[in-house]
């Protein structure tokens, strides 16, 4: 795997075929056939806005983001592998995994980060890219100058990990690409270390929308 050192303790990784092209191929037919794809609403300072794009998940305990909650869901077997096979990898288990499916360029991710109480201090965040490659913006947090801006090409099978205090010092997006035709979808393994509103102290505590996506 590539490694890019970002600053101050943040860095991806990143393995462009991390999955042979056959097996890229056999899970996005999989992933397509078999799960409950719908478009949700996300809530952007109290209003809700329909996220451009159709989402799926899995995992063991319910995950809230942008005002909106994911109910907890069994993990099939095909992830429950992947889940199994990333956490050894990454040292991290995973225990959620929230899929994205953009059905062409006019879908896409505004800039934000994944910095939810419930993901802990500097998460790791590992994605899998199925279908056709599609350009994966960084961009410093604080900053409104584009040179300090990144981008990556995530193709079809890669795999890209965020780690150390990439979610505090940066933001990503998937921007819309216009001459996109072809469908992807990018699967983010997580791990909540408790439900909405989890502190770390045990307890459950009132948490605060915030006008982010994930």
């Amino acid at each position: 795997m590539i490694r890019h050192e970002l600053g101050k303790g943040a860095y991806t990784l990143y393995d462009e075929h991390w999955l042979g092209s056959d097996q890229a191929d056999d899970l996005m037919s999989c992933l397509l056939r078999e799960m409950e794809w719908s478009q949700r609403p996300i809530f952007v300072f109290g209003k809700p806005l329909m996220q451009p794009r159709l989402i799926a998940w899995a995992g063991e305990i319910p995950y809230k983001y942008s005002g909106q909650t994911l109910p907890s869901a069994p993990v099939p077997d095909v992830l429950g592998t992947l889940m199994t096979r990333l956490s050894e990898l990454c040292e991290t288990p995973f225990n959620h995994v929230l899929l994205n499916r953009y059905r062409d360029g006019r879908d896409s991710m505004g800039y934000h980060a994944d910095n939810e109480p419930e993901l802990g201090k500097n998460p790791t965040i590992a994605a899998i890219s199925l279908g056709i490659s599609r350009k994966f913006a960084l961009a410093p947090k604080g900053k409104k100058t584009t040179r300090a801006r990144k981008t990556f090409s995530l193709s079809h099978g890669s795999l890209l990990v965020m780690g150390g205090t990439i979610q505090h010092r940066w933001r990503h997006a998937v921007p819309k690409m216009a001459s996109v035709q072809e469908e992807r979808i990018n699967l983010t393994f997580r791990f909540l270390r408790g439900p909405p509103g989890w502190r770390g102290d045990g307890q459950r505590k009132r948490s605060v929308a915030k006008p982010s996506e994930s």
